[in-house]
């Protein structure tokens, strides 16, 4: 049974049971406690807390899921993955632990032919919570053998997110693979054998703090009594098709086989190059759904665990044999194999081909310049007589520049050098110490908003701000400090919730509302900012400057006109941005965020490198003819597919709900779907001005303009300055590009006379450092400090300089340069001088200490720097102690 069809038997399957079919959420959620959604719970977590009324009783969906706290396992065995699909079904306070565990049941045991997945009643195995009498009984009324049924604890069965929350007993359902897989004794004596696939959760509780998963306090009972099911589809997909694991499957053996092809290596004939093929097939599945989800690779949260995915797939498939860029290759495949559940892949593929493919090169060169910083630390060792790569120096090559340890153990075999594993594998410990505690230190339970709940139950608050600027409101409650209260005095921040108002909530990008609520008997309150609650409740926090505020009391709520115009202007004035970029960039310049305001917008969007002056140029351009277009902007409500059949665009990683608003600007020209204030017509954003293009992450660029008033101030302000500049200059406006570029070039040439008078300055000097050379032992020593400001470069030409002056005798020459408070040196030693034993590296090894350096090369010339000017003498008086005892 193919993957596709196991997921639509078990929606197909609740539904009739009369559950609602609710579709997967992004993987990417404003939860504070989670990089990526993990379960397919994650989306329902306020209805299970009684934060929100769900607007069904029961539901059932497959979520897809993405955990990353063992990626290093990944492929080592065939039971990890990073990307999986969790079915669901689910019951705020309907039914409990015997209709939870019959539904498992029939679906698990019908047969093929009735809707079922036809699993051998005989091969299934139930654990229960150690105390659970009812859910035992359940499953013995069933038919389940009672030698069949297993009491575990709390550590096995007994659920919970690992933090503050919804939690309570579980029962597990397992598959019997056979005694070729492990010993007899169920689940309790083999997991490997006796496998998995179903978790029904019978949420009951609220937990407390605590860091394990059997240490926690229960608090007591939730509101109402829930059920929180997971099947593993993977599982029960490998199971169904007569594999041996997940990787066999339909969904990911075609990636392996890609692999295949691209490498020339084969699948199933040895561990390491399986482990491999693993990597690829699990990281290439896992990478397109994230980027498809709106993820960019990145150097930290969800950017850096993407782009750790995308580079160990690189990473294997040259271990493997590829030659070639290969991330297109697997892109395209995964897209095919996953379009027909998730048909974004294939709609949104050339985005994702991008994104990856663009890691992909980024890394490729990453590599370049790892080999080049591997090639300078080996021939640090080996100048210094050592034969392994320091733990740390292996840490920095992978920390630092994402060089990979296998890469690095390869190379140094390569050049006959071990490197010290254990030293490495010690850092990588403390480094993921330190981030596990670090992310359990983010980790707090879900922010309590049971003060809203009977406002968010009782329906949405009215926006009226689309039509009017004030509206007669009823203050419906007033909330301090996350508790009612009946009345709020002067001076006091309240937070205040209305039936109706005319105050934009911040969303989208755009930025809330600055305004009054005012009444007749006094009251004025200031309005500085208004948040949304569960999408629905609006929350106007505010200050209380005259009168007194009491529930119950009918006020007027008022925008500031100044502030909504200047808002309009900038949330209109983005979508001409976007449109525009489009139409220099192609379709592939997706929306990536946004931020506008009065007189201000910023966006950001996906694309691989910057844009040229020119693009820059037509993006300004376009922006601004629409403007002058005069375009008339409209907005009407429609059903999402109709809104994506006209070609609405929408945000990547938005769940949007059955009923979008579209907002249209000259037709073809912009159509999206906002939420979001806008002008009536284009003409009145004025003109939008760019303010630049800068890079905020891996694959994503960000515009910024001014619009309006704020885009002539700015424009007037250049203007001013333009004109001093050519006042100074004494030439018109038009003609001070053209003297800038005069002045430039003499300055240039000027530079260059002046570096080469500095550069005769020093070697001028060569003769005079060569005149005090001393005699020790039986070398000639020219130990010394050189003039200030003597950069590295011309630190080498003067010591190459001085050596060559001292003849054919043995000789040695250091000179250690104060270069803005930098310690360049470089030490050479003549042909003669290496016959006595002499090697720079080993010198440097001496005075390295004093000034805080390191630095190496080959036995005849030494280079690097330090960073204590003040140790200089001592150094050298080092180095001299040390040329005393080689060559006395």
């Amino acid at each position: 049974m193919q993957t596709h069809e196991i997921r639509r038997r078990f929606l197909e399957h609740f539904v009739r049971a009369g559950h609602t079919e609710v579709p997967s959420a992004s993987l990417i959620l404003a939860d504070p406690n989670l990089l990526f959604v993990n379960a397919g719970m994650v989306q329902f977590v306020p209805y299970f807390l009684g934060q929100q009324t769900p607007p069904w009783a029961t539901a059932t969906s497959v979520q897809k899921c993405v955990r990353t706290g063992d990626i290093e396992n990944v492929g080592i065995t065939t039971r990890h993955n990073t990307f999986f699909q969790m079915a669901g079904n689910f019951s705020f306070g309907d039914y409990f632990k015997r209709e939870a565990i019959t539904f498992a049941w029939s679906l698990l045991t019908n047969s093929v032919e009735d809707g079922g997945y036809g699993f051998d009643p005989e091969k299934l195995w139930a654990t229960v919570y150690l105390d659970d009498d009812e859910a035992e009984q359940i499953w013995l009324s069933i038919g389940m053998p009672a030698e069949r049924i297993q009491r575990r604890g709390m550590a096995d069965n007994y659920w919970s997110m690992g933090i503050p929350g919804p939690c309570g007993p579980c029962s597990e359902i397992y598959y019997d693979r056979g005694p070729e897989f492990g010993i007899e004794g169920g689940p309790e004596a083999d997991e490997d054998r006796y496998l998995e696939i179903w978790n029904l959760v019978f949420m009951q509780n609220e937990r407390g703090e605590g860091r394990g998963k059997d240490d926690f306090e229960i608090l007591g009972p939730l509101p109402k009594k829930n059920i929180d099911t997971g099947m593993g589809v993977e599982r029960v997909a490998f199971l169904l098709q007569g594999v041996d694991n997940v990787y066999e499957t339909d969904l990911l053996r075609p990636i392996i086989n890609k692999a295949e092809e691209l490498t020339g290596r084969n699948y199933g004939v040895e561990h390491t190059d399986d482990v491999r093929f693993r990597v690829i097939a699990d990281h290439a599945r896992t990478g397109a759904m994230l980027i498809a989800d709106g993820v960019n690779p990145g150097n930290d949260g969800r950017g850096y665990v993407l782009r750790r995915l995308l580079r160990r797939i690189v990473r294997s498939a040259r271990l493997l044999g590829a030659d070639k860029p290969v991330m297109g290759e697997f892109m395209k495949v995964v897209s095919d194999l996953m379009a027909p559940s998730y048909p974004e892949l294939a709609t949104d593929f050339k985005r994702i081909e991008t994104v990856a493919v663009g890691e992909e090169s980024a890394f490729l060169r990453t590599l370049n310049t790892g080999s080049k910083l591997f090639d300078d630390a080996a021939s640090e060792v080996k100048a210094q007589g050592g034969s392994k790569i320091s733990g740390t120096e292996a840490f920095t090559l992978h920390d630092t520049y994402g060089f990979p340890i296998d890469l690095t153990l390869e190379m140094a075999a390569e050049a006959g050098l071990q490197v010290d594993e254990e030293g490495f594998r010690s850092l990588m410990a403390e480094q993921r110490a330190r981030a596990k505690e670090d992310a359990y230190s983010r980790k707090h339970a879900h922010a309590d908003l049971t003060v809203y709940k009977e406002f968010v139950d009782r329906g949405a608050t009215e926006f009226t701000g689309f039509d009017e600027l004030a509206t007669e409101a009823t203050v419906l409650a007033l909330i301090k400090d996350g508790v009612r209260v009946p009345v709020a005095e002067v001076g006091q921040d309240v937070e205040i919730i209305l039936d109706r108002s005319p105050l934009y909530a911040e969303s989208g990008g755009q930025i809330a509302d600055r305004g009054t609520i005012v009444s007749s008997h006094g009251l004025k309150v200031r309005v500085n900012d208004v948040q949304k609650i569960a999408k629905t409740v609006w929350v106007h926090r505010s200050t209380v400057e005259g009168g007194q505020l009491t529930e119950g009391d009918t006020v007027l709520a008022q925008v500031d006109p100044a502030w909504r115009h200047g808002a309009t202007q900038g949330h209109s004035g983005t979508h001409m941005v976007h449109a525009a970029l489009r139409q220099v960039l192609g379709p592939n310049a997706v929306q990536a965020g946004s931020l506008n305001k009065p007189g201000y917008l910023r966006f950001d969007f996906n694309w691989q490198g910057g844009l040229s002056e020119q693009q820059k140029a037509d993006i300004e351009a376009i922006s601004n003819n629409a403007v002058a277009d005069d375009f008339a902007v409209n907005t009407f409500v429609t059903d999402l597919p109709s809104a994506k059949k006209m070609g609405a665009m929408a945000l990547f990683g938005e769940n949007y709900g059955d009923e979008v608003r579209v907002v249209e600007i000259g037709g073809p020209f912009s159509m999206e779907l906002c939420g979001g204030t806008h002008v009536q017509h284009s003409s009145q954003i004025g003109p939008i001005t760019l303010l630049g293009e800068s890079s905020v992450g891996s694959g994503v660029r960000r515009v910024e303009a001014f619009v309006g008033l704020d885009s002539y101030k700015y424009l007037a302000k250049e203007r001013a300055l333009l004109a001093g500049v050519a006042s100074s200059l004494k030439v018109p406006s038009d003609e001070v590009p053209a003297r800038v570029e005069q002045l430039v070039e003499r300055l240039k040439v000027a530079e260059k006379e002046l570096e080469r008078t500095k550069i005769q300055a020093v070697l001028a000097q060569a003769g005079t450092f060569a005149a005090q050379a001393q005699r020790v032992g039986k070398v000639l020593l020219v130990a010394a400090a050189a003039p200030e400001g003597v950069g590295a470069g011309d630190l080498r030409t003067l010591v190459a300089d001085i050596k060559g002056r001292l003849g054919a005798e043995p000789a040695i020459v250091a000179l250690l340069g104060n270069d803005e408070g930098k310690v360049p040196f470089v030490v050479a030693v003549s042909k003669h001088a290496q016959d006595l034993g002499v090697k720079a590296g080993d010198l440097v090894q001496s005075f390295g200490p004093s000034i805080n350096g390191r630095g190496g090369g080959k036995p005849e010339m030494a280079q690097g720097a330090g960073s204590e000017p003040a140790g200089i003498e001592a150094g050298l008086a080092a180095l001299r102690a040390r040329v005393a005892e080689l060559a006395g």
